[in-house]
């Protein structure tokens, strides 16, 4: 039996609906200025919404804070049969209080199999990631799961709280991880190293932690992580804006030429990685004996399309490179270079 998907775009339709009837409900309150007696409102029907099984929830861009981000977990932990939740909060002013109540309201909501949870730019430190953490790492059922917490105030022990816990997510499979636009540096990245280790079964993987302060050290934890993903099919790697060599770099794709299974890679770099570095890329690249479809962000596009393991890959088919922005006339040498690719069927400029 299909169950009715019930929408709502009005808070006071909501709350006059048959609360107890929602099994799969969509709220859309974002930028809706809620203030403190809505969001109260909203809570306590939602804490009467006790058979919803699929709850999509974005309240992004209402500046609820952490009181109310509090209750709003407290109203969400009655919700015990929940499976599958989105929920969307960012840009709300929360910091770690609120951060650390929902992530302790969400830990009873042990059903859960996928979840998508948004506290991008937002006031979350280190304390609120590691009280998320602690409370996310009860919830092992979860199998997709994604978490962005990008431009926040998050570090070095916010960051491996948070990693921490997804280590113990055994049946994970699909992760999206935004934690861009941070402060974690090379001692945080070696936690999120240990983490992603274990996440073995993961098929895809989107994760995204440019814009904070990782050098060689931190991108070499990252990548030999990486290599135990042994499963990948679909590998987004977004490191660049950070503070990253041929060292770091060498690892990185040292690791992309162990996959065995990778079809579709989109990797970000754009560090001062000089020609060794980017030799290395190419090689590490040319490995990946099942890789159709490739993205990269270089800064040395040029560099990177005359070597010859780019030019005679056997596998990628389709090219993208992130250059829309440059100059005309770089664009249509890169494209020059590019067309040389001997199996290259599709470029695209993106």
């Amino acid at each position: 039996m299909i169950q009715q998907i019930k929408q709502y775009y009005n808070l006071e339709n909501f709350k006059s609906s048959s609360l107890l009837s929602h099994q799969v409900l969509h709220i859309n309150l974002r930028n809706y200025k809620i203030g403190a007696f809505g969001a109260s409102g909203l809570c306590s029907a939602l804490a009467n919404c006790i058979n919803i099984s699929n709850l999509t929830l974005d309240l992004s861009e209402n500046q609820i804070g952490d009181e109310r981000t509090s209750g709003l977990g407290s109203a969400l932990a009655n919700c015990i049969n929940l499976s599958n939740l989105k929920l969307n909060l960012g840009n709300n002013q929360i910091g770690d209080e609120g951060t650390s109540g929902l992530g302790s309201a969400l830990a009873n909501c042990i059903n859960l199999s996928n979840l998508t949870l948004d506290l991008s730019d937002n006031q979350i430190g280190d304390e609120g990631a590691s009280g998320l953490g602690s409370a996310l790492a009860n919830c092992i059922n979860i199998s997709n799961l994604t978490l962005n917490l990008d431009q926040n105030q998050i570090g070095d022990y916010g960051a491996s709280a948070i990693i921490k816990a997804l280590s113990n997510f055994k049946f994970l499979t699909n992760l999206d991880f935004q934690i861009w636009g941070n402060k974690i540096g090379d001692k945080g990245t070696k936690n999120i190293g240990l983490g992603l280790s274990n996440l073995t079964q993961l098929t895809n993987l989107e994760f995204r932690i440019c814009q904070n302060q990782i050098g060689d050290d931190g991108a070499s934890n990252i990548g030999t992580a990486l290599g135990n993903c042994k499963f990948l099919t679909n590998l987004t790697f977004d490191i660049s804006q950070n503070q990253i060599c041929d060292v770091g770099a060498s690892t990185i794709d040292t690791t992309l030429g162990n996959y065995k299974f990778l079809t579709n890679l989109n990797f970000q770099i754009w560090g001062k990685i000089d020609d060794t570095g980017i030799q290395n890329i190419a090689f590490g690249l040319s490995k990946c004996s099942q890789l159709t479809e490739l993205e990269i962000g270089i800064k040395n596009y040029e560099k990177f399309l005359k070597s010859g393991e780019i030019i005679n890959c056997k596998n990628i088919k389709v090219l993208n490179l992130a250059i829309i922005n440059f100059a005309k006339e770089r664009q249509t040498e890169l494209k020059r270079l590019a067309q040389k690719i001997k199996r290259l069927v599709k470029l695209n400029v993106v």
